[in-house]
């Protein structure tokens, strides 16, 4: 086996967010290093104690978490329907615990974990706003050759989820987005929502879910909970860009050019890509594209339920 991939994961759970870490805990390619927390889906205060809760229904609270922004980096949103529950989680209530969040910041807990790594040898998955990343790159410019890749969920090439044109994690922190997404030197993986929202798990998956584990039927009674559902079941966005990294060849990708709307106008948060082709295929492109950043275009949706349900009700 393959030396398993160094991740962090910053999010903000968020219903999606437990299933991702279920998913990175349950999964022998990933050694999960750590997990920082952002305000999101709701405040930072919650997130990062959902976070600490889920670590410890899955037997890992040997994973330190470390509390992040409470607050996008120029505008705070307007409020927006409680699509995870009242507490994030689909009003499961999860046992506390005992282990408290590290004293320091995310981004400097951050900086002192790469500090002390090998160049490219840590993976970064972003899966709520983009906050707590762009103020690591504005503050930490000399560590960023230690990340390997940036995986983001967020964006959309069509249709938004919290606009119409916008999808809610670029949406939340629309300038932090901005400054990771267009200028941060970062190999990145964007996956939006033309990707994400193709997969779903039903009422089928559920039922496998519960059959499978006790923690199997945690996430289920979770994801009941869950707002946004659709004709094919409930959309796990998130846990996509997980799976991503477990198995680079679930998705489809292409090179392209992001920018992000940071006016104050009814295109706020939308993210605005020009595909390109590669330019060492000498093909014309202008100057400055680059394959640096690549957005998802397709998944192989049987094959990521099918990691799914085999993986996250894995033991008791």
């Amino acid at each position: 086996m393959a030396t398993p991939t160094r991740l962090v994961i910053d999010c903000d759970p968020g219903i999606d967010d437990a299933v991702s870490l279920a998913l990175a805990i349950g999964s022998p390619e990933i050694d999960l290093r750590a997990v920082t927390t952002v305000a999101g889906n709701v405040p930072v205060e919650l997130t990062t104690n959902n976070a600490l809760r889920i670590l410890r229904a899955f037997g890992r609270e040997d994973v330190p978490v470390a509390r992040g922004a409470a607050r996008a980096l120029v505008r705070v949103p307007r409020a927006h329907p409680p699509v995870h529950g009242s507490n994030g989680l689909g009003g499961v209530d999860l046992p506390p615990s005992a282990t408290p969040p590290r004293a320091e910041h995310a981004v400097y807990f951050l900086a002192s974990l790469l500090r002390e790594a090998q160049t490219r040898s840590v993976t970064i998955a972003a899966i709520g706003p983009l906050t707590n990343i762009a103020l690591f790159v504005a503050l930490h410019p000399e560590l960023i050759d230690r990340i390997d890749r940036l995986v983001v969920m967020g964006g959309a090439v069509g249709q938004g989820n919290i606009t119409p044109v916008a999808e809610f994690n670029i949406w939340a922190d629309p300038e932090a987005a901005h400054r990771v997404l267009t200028g941060s030197d970062l190999d990145i993986c964007l996956i939006g929502l033309d990707v994400t929202q193709k997969a779903t798990i039903d009422e089928r998956g559920l039922a496998a879910l519960r059959a499978g584990s006790d923690r199997g039927g945690l996430l289920a009674e979770m994801i009941a909970g869950y707002a946004d559902r659709g004709p094919d079941g409930w959309p796990l966005h998130d846990v996509v860009a997980i799976a991503a990294i477990i198995d680079p060849t679930l998705i489809r990708t292409r090179p392209a050019l992001i920018e992000v709307d940071t006016g104050f106008g009814i295109g706020r948060g939308q993210t605005v890509c020009s595909f390109t082709r590669s330019p060492a295929a000498g093909n014309g492109d202008a100057p400055h594209a680059t394959t640096r950043t690549q957005i998802a275009v397709d998944l192989d949706v049987e094959r990521f339920r099918e990691m799914i349900l085999a993986r996250v009700a894995a033991g008791a």
